[in-house]
């Protein structure tokens, strides 16, 4: 546990929302279930299997001690989440949590609910994601987005600040895509959701091709699915499916951003899927994950890839 103190002791005062611990990269022994995210007001703690109360006291006194050192006069929130096989916890552990509680991260901002579910509002790993597509859209201002298992819309904010013509965000959860209509607000988009350039459609994606090539060809697709969850998308038979669509979505010249985060599943899933089924694209890039997810086997860690349609 002590490479977790150490990173403690040696934070910095966090502004944007980030990780500051990332155990599960395997990069420090004995620390593989801790991660420590910000999520500024408050921390959260989380465990991917069970621990003893004397090293979660070990680690809110860290903590508390470093928190005291960078902002004296604030109190310190710290939520604390257990999510070991079949168990799961999540807890106030010191202080409080705003509500509603809302996070910057790359002059962006986003509500986030980090005392319910495993699912806080914002994937922090997907950082150098939202990045890539805001310089793109703003390198192809106007551009047509898909923004397919949306979420709460993060890809949508970042593609209209950067001048999107129009995006399609679509997720089976009206309360996901509600929280993404949020969004939209708080970054000064209510005008252009208004004006339709924004939608949002709550639609199993699979029963919906019709009304979502209605829409296309898009110059950008953006596909973000669960790696697993079960009655709405397994990526080892799931996948495919939506890669044998991508090069009638795509206009030409238009790009997909592919994005398969599981241990489980290398590169070589996505790459050998798309040889086998969309052909016709171009492999471009994969792009980089933040440094704090910095992973011991970087086949294991968060893939995006970047794949382009002939002009």
């Amino acid at each position: 546990m002590q490479a977790l103190l150490n990173a403690i002791q040696t934070m910095a005062l966090p502004s944007d929302a980030g990780r500051i611990f990332h155990g599960r990269g395997g990069r420090f022994p004995g620390c593989e279930h801790w991660a420590l995210d910000a999520f500024p007001p408050v921390f959260l703690l989380t465990s991917f299997q069970a621990v003893t109360t004397p090293e979660l006291d070990a680690v809110h006194a860290a903590l508390a001690t470093r928190w005291q050192d960078l902002a004296p006069a604030q109190p310190l929130n710290l939520v604390y989440q257990l999510r070991d096989e079949g168990r799961s916890e999540t807890r106030l552990l010191a202080g409080s949590v705003p509500e509603p509680h809302a996070v910057t991260e790359q002059d962006s901002r986003y509500q986030v609910h980090v005392l319910k579910g495993q699912n806080h509002g914002l994937f922090l790993d997907m950082a150098c994601g939202r990045r890539w597509v805001l310089e793109h859209v703003q390198a192809h201002p106007g551009a047509s987005v898909l923004n397919l298992f949306a979420y709460t819309c993060a890809f949508s904010v970042v593609a209209l600040q950067a001048g999107a013509g129009s995006v399609v965000n679509v997720d089976m959860s009206s309360g996901a895509l509600n929280i993404g209509r949020q969004n939209h607000q708080l970054n000064g988009l209510a005008d252009q959701v208004k004006a339709k350039r924004a939608s949002f459609l709550a639609h199993d994606i699979f029963n919906s091709w019709g009304k979502i090539t209605r829409g296309g060809p898009y110059d950008l697709v953006i596909l973000d699915p669960p790696s697993f969850q079960k009655g709405s998308f397994v990526a080892t038979k799931d996948y495919a499916r939506l890669l044998r669509r991508l090069p009638d979505l795509l206009a030409p010249g238009g790009h997909a951003v592919l994005c398969l985060n599981t241990p489980k599943l290398g590169l070589a899933f996505l790459q050998d899927q798309m040889q086998e089924l969309a052909a016709p694209l171009q492999f471009v890039q994969r792009v980089a994950n933040p440094a704090a997810f910095a992973d011991s086997d970087e086949d294991r860690s968060l893939k995006v890839l970047i794949y382009k349609a002939a002009d």
